[in-house]
């Protein structure tokens, strides 16, 4: 569990379906900067750069709840950050992402599944 404090990052309509926003590590304080993605009604987080080599996965293909790294096709999923498809083998951080009177708030260095 992080000691990090949720962020206020930016209104939710503000993000539409399939999109992304990468929130840099000066504002974030975590190492990385961070992406949330929007799928559907579901927001995630994951670190910006793909685990496998330096790309940001906010520059790739969002489709069917997974985030495919534009360098080398790897993907992730934003659920869990597990890898879905090689090359990359280890997986992507995810951090925890809520919404909140129509703000996004993002919790970096926290689980999804931890408890607020």
């Amino acid at each position: 569990m992080s000691d990090q404090q949720p962020i206020d990052v930016f209104a939710a309509d503000d993000l539409g379906d399939g999109e992304v926003k990468t929130i840099p590590a000066k504002v974030t304080g975590w190492s990385d900067a961070i992406t949330v993605f929007r799928d559907g009604d579901d927001f995630y987080a994951l670190d910006d750069t793909c685990p496998h080599e330096k790309a940001s996965l906010g520059e790739g293909w969002l489709e069917n709840g997974e985030i495919e790294c534009p360098l080398h096709q790897s993907r992730f999923s934003l659920k869990t950050g597990a890898v879905t498809c090689l090359p990359a083998t280890r997986n992507a951080r995810t951090h925890r992402v809520e919404v909140v009177d129509g703000r996004v708030w993002l919790t970096p260095g926290q689980s999804p599944s931890d408890a607020a």
